[in-house]
């Protein structure tokens, strides 16, 4: 298991996922987050996943209890984060709206970094040089598997 201590910001993307799907690689990270670690976040990184999630397009799949009931899980065990400046203002990744979730993975240390997204995935090197381990949802799930001991439920 990881400790409370360690982090993981985990993008949007992924978080909305799991929320839909509710089974698979996102649904089964996101909830082993919530449980036994501790998701971290910006308020720019918190700020898309609310407004995300109030999509219309989300109302077929997740009802409004179900979106603040995990809203209020999540912000019940986050750890919220504050970007200095010279952290905010490298440039980082080729899409620009991406860098909130880097600069949240390099201000909480160490860190992971789950995403799907192929223009952070693209900088698993760049970033592990700086302590941030970036991971796709199936990769988080595997390395959480050899954490938790034999016989415990995440």
């Amino acid at each position: 298991m990881l400790s409370p201590a360690f982090s993981v910001v985990i993008d949007t993307n992924v978080w909305i996922s799991g929320l839909i799907s509710r089974t698979g690689a996102p649904a089964e990270l996101t909830r082993q987050v919530v449980r036994n670690s501790r998701p971290a976040f910006t308020q720019a990184t918190f700020d898309e996943l609310r407004d995300r999630f109030w999509h219309p397009r989300f109302d077929r799949y997740v009802s409004i209890e179900q979106r603040n009931a995990l809203l209020d899980d999540i912000v019940g065990v986050a750890q919220q984060v504050t970007v200095p400046q010279a952290i905010g203002e490298r440039r980082l990744c080729r899409d620009p709206a991406d860098d909130k979730f880097i600069h949240a993975a390099l201000v909480v240390q160490p860190s992971w970094l789950v995403t799907g997204d192929k223009d952070l995935l693209v900088l698993a090197d760049t970033l592990r040089a700086e302590g941030v381990e970036v991971l796709s949802p199936a990769d988080a799930l595997a390395l959480l598997a050899f954490q938790i001991p034999a016989g415990l439920t995440p």
